[in-house]
Order: structure tokens, then sequence, then C-alpha cells
């Protein structure tokens, strides 16, 4: 797949960040496609149902050969209760519901869903080969696991036969604040793995707004990335924007997702993309942050 440098993210379209009006959303992701982003990434787990079903909408409304299509499996959720199945069949099941939300009868990439709460042997042994599987006969395209901690990833795609796993996604590790993602880039790259990097605002860190009551983050990161967006601001600058072209900055990063429900913030995202990233103000930023940078948090 040739993707874009930045890409949708569709977490925001089930509320999982803020509530959200159904139509903005749906108009956030036909703006996306417009205007040229070609790579859409969404979960059964994000707003348990609701953002595949938004999507779903949209993707009615925009020619399917005009994007491609990531989602996921392993990771649900109803009414609050986080559920985890990463069995073959659940796996199985899900993808084909996921298709009948999102009104597609192919999925481009299909995940397992934050494998840090799987046993990984089952991954390795079940959950991949039935995903593997789908992909001989045709219903996905390919195959890729996402995931918070990163040595993980190395696990897995040492204990599969190669050319299972075609794709990571990580996330709130090559940002502002934590750049952890960079040491495995080479390992990635050897082992033919194409590199999703997802949330370049850190989950609401890295934004004027600040992080979400729910953040995992520990306090003084978080007290951190407040000074860094007041420094920005009183220089005239935004630190959403700095955040977005450090994110795209490496080449052996395929793609960045984005997460929004308003098209305004599409349309500011790609102008921020195409600007000149300022070298004196990243290395401001990163001196503020450095007392906890890579600071890490456990996934919830």
């Amino acid at each position: 797949m040739m993707v874009t440098p930045l890409s949708f993210g569709a977490s925001s379209l089930g509320g999982v960040f803020h509530s959200l009006k159904e139509e903005e959303g749906v108009e956030a992701v036909l703006t996306a496609l417009e205007h040229g982003i070609n790579f859409i990434d969404v979960s059964p787990y994000y707003g348990h149902l609701r953002a595949e079903k938004v999507l779903g909408k949209a993707l009615q409304r925009a020619d399917r050969k005009s994007y491609y299509l990531s989602t996921k499996v392993g990771r649900y959720g109803k009414e609050g209760v986080n559920e985890w199945d990463y069995s073959a069949r659940r796996a199985e099941e899900s993808l084909y519901e996921s298709m009948e939300r999102l009104h597609v009868d192919y999925i481009d990439l299909i995940n397992v869903h934050d494998i840090e709460f799987a046993d990984l042997d089952q991954v390795c042994n079940e959950t991949l080969p039935k995903l593997v599987e789908l992909r001989e006969k045709g219903v996905v395209g390919h195959v890729g696991i996402t995931n918070l901690t990163l040595r993980h990833f190395v696990y897995v795609i040492d204990h599969v036969p190669p050319g299972t796993v075609e794709s990571i996604l990580s996330f709130c590790h090559y940002t502002l604040n934590d750049d952890a993602l960079g040491d495995y880039l080479d390992y990635f790259e050897q082992h033919g793995v194409g590199v999703i990097n997802a949330s370049p605002f850190s989950m609401g860190l890295l934004t004027e707004r600040g992080a979400p009551d729910w953040h995992p983050a520990p306090e003084p990161l978080k007290m951190l990335c407040r000074k860094a967006a007041d420094y920005c601001r009183k220089r005239g600058e935004s630190i959403e924007k700095l955040a977005i072209q450090y994110a795209v900055s490496n080449p052996q990063i395929a793609t960045t997702l984005f997460s929004t429900t308003r098209s305004a913030s599409v349309m500011q995202n790609l102008q921020w993309m195409e600007e000149p990233l300022n070298e004196e103000l990243l290395a401001d930023v990163k001196r503020i942050l450095e007392p906890r940078f890579r600071d890490t948090w456990l996934n919830s």
C-alpha cells in the first residue's frame, strides 16, 4: 500500500476523546479523502462499535478505490466495559461484522488490536494464522499488529513465519515527548514491516486544550507538556503544528494517523505538514520536555 504521510484515524468518530456531532464526523472523513488522504484506520473497540458505524456512513458516500481501509480484531467492549478475545473464531467473526458496519466487502489491512493485553503466544499461534488464512482467501489484503509496548512487536515478528506481519501500528511513541519508536525502525525495515505512527498529539498531551481527564500519563509529564504548549503559544506558534511536523519528518515511518471530527482540523493538519519545520522551536520544546522524555504509561 502506497499511503499518504498523514492519514485519518477514526477513533474520534466513536466519541473516544470528546463528544461529536455525527454529521460533522462524516464530513471530516470526506474532507480528508477529497484532499488526498488515502488511508483510514478504525476499530470495533472505538466507541464500542460507534466509530465503525459512523465511518461506514461516510464511506457510503466515497469511492472505494480512493482509500485503503484498516480495522482490527481482538479488543472490544460494551457499556464502558473492556473485553478482549484473541481467539481465531472471534477474529473471523469480528472481521465480517466490521465489514458489515463499514459497508465494504474487503478490508485492506486487518490488525490484531493492542497485543499488550493478549497472550502473545496465542497471537502468534492462533490469531495471526487465522488472519493469514483470510488474507490467502482474499478477504483482507494485509495483516498487522498494534501495540503500546514496543518490545512486543519484536517478540511476535520473531515468532511467526516471515511475511506474516506486514505492518505495525504504534501510538504515542514518535512524538515530541517520546521518540522510542525510532529505536525499532531499522529492525522493522530489515524485516519488511511497514510502520504506522499513531497519535502525534500523544492522545491530547501535545495540544492547547491539554490532556483529557482520563489520560494515563504521569502528572509531571502532563505539567511539562502544558509548559511546552504555553511556550509555543507565547512565540506565536502552535504545539499541535510542531507535533504534526515532527511526526511526519522521519522517512522510515510510512504514515502518521491523526484523529478529528472537524473538517477544519483536517485542513489545518494538511497545511501544517507542508510548512517547514521550525528547528529552533523544536529544540526549545525538546529542552522543556527533556526531564520526562520517553516517560510512558500502561495502556488501559
